[in-house]
């Protein structure tokens, strides 16, 4: 049963993703007036610094304020959230720079998350000491991917990437002597502060304090590469791989490149989240979250920063806000990514080619 919603999922997946890509692809030219008919009402208000820089101020008062403010429950899910937007991020320059589509995403979530558990369980090491190494194994991992996937694009790319996330799923669940198998590793450790334990509501807003960090730094370093030779070169890549290789950009590297770094951030949050659960098991990396996270950048809008953080906090949040209608709210779910398919299919926000004019 589980296999067969699996392949069902991925199916219907490809085709939303070759529909967005072709829209990508086919996309006419437009007069400057037009582009602006069709920016949204968010991007408008960020484009006016009277109302951006109140909005900022505004939006860092709530953040510090937050835990202060709701209770734990509500801090737990904000930093779920958060959590999300790095992911959303992370799978972005695969996805959205790189328009490489990869459904096999949890798999370096799953690296991350059991390598703080198993280190932690095994060696005591602390959370601290194994941050960086989460980064670094998915950084390899992602290689490792990247390596067979070359060639591939498309429906193929999904098929392997898809394959790869079952793959890692199905080692950690059945080789007990190394992960525990499907009962999963308890007791990790919480984050602590140099030798200081927190307790379990103090552990819970420093995690959030800590994401929010977390989440300002990933901004930061997606939008700089987004900027940057390399981020060109992805989308380059993206738009024309042929014209790409003609123009003397090296494909293998500039792919491997996508792969690692995407895979390097859920290396990162995969450490989080076992650090934050202080339990997990092969079931909380399922195919479903790898379509959550592609989820978040289809809704939020392909290579765009501001709308996978929109994108991340509408599907984290409003599930859960919503669980008096429990029987209904994937029902409602769906029915989001539908309508946006259907009336704005390049996402909430739209991540605006620079132009330029010559005159003659």
């Amino acid at each position: 049963g589980n296999m067969l919603v699996v392949g069902i999922g991925s199916f219907l997946l490809s085709f939303v993703w070759r529909y967005m890509l072709k829209k990508k692809e086919t996309g006419e030219k437009r007069t400057e007036t037009y582009e602006l008919g069709k920016t949204s009402f968010i991007q408008k208000i960020l484009e006016e610094p009277r109302f951006c820089i109140p909005l900022l101020i505004t939006l860092t008062i709530i953040a510090v304020a937050f835990p202060f403010i709701f209770s734990m429950y509500q801090t737990n899910i904000m930093t779920t959230a958060l959590m999300y937007v790095v992911l959303g991020l992370g799978l972005n320059i695969v996805v959205g720079l790189a328009g490489l589509l990869d459904l096999g995403y949890v798999a370096f979530y799953a690296v991350g998350a059991y390598c703080y558990a198993l280190l932690n369980h095994h060696f005591g090491l602390g959370f601290w000491s194994v941050l960086p190494i989460g980064a670094v194994l998915g950084f390899i991992f992602g290689i490792l991917l990247g390596f067979p996937v070359l060639r591939l694009r498309g429906d193929y790319l999904a098929i392997v990437t898809l394959g790869f996330g079952e793959i890692i799923r199905l080692v950690l669940e059945n080789w007990n002597e190394f992960s525990f198998g499907p009962s999963g590793i308890a007791n990790i450790d919480r984050p602590a502060f140099w030798d200081f334990q927190f307790s379990l509501q103090n552990a819970t807003i420093y995690l959030y304090f800590l994401m929010i960090g977390l989440t300002l730094f990933t901004i930061f370093v997606v939008n700089r590469l987004q900027n940057s030779r390399i981020g060109r070169a992805w989308i380059a890549l993206r738009e024309d791989e042929i014209a790409c290789q003609a123009m003397g950009i090296d494909k293998t590297r500039t792919k491997l490149t996508a792969f690692a770094l995407g895979a390097t951030w859920a290396g990162m949050v995969g450490v989080i989240f076992a650090a934050k659960t202080t339990f997990i098991n092969p079931a909380s990396f399922t195919f479903l979250e790898s379509a959550m996270i592609l989820s978040i950048v289809v809704l939020g809008g392909m290579g765009s920063i501001l709308g996978i953080i929109i994108g991340a906090l509408i599907l984290i949040l409003l599930p859960e806000y919503l669980r008096v209608f429990s029987d209904y709210r994937m029902l409602l779910f769906g029915a989001i990514m539908v309508i946006m398919m259907v009336f704005r299919p390049q996402g909430i926000i739209t991540n605006i080619r620079r132009r330029y004019k010559f005159n003659e």
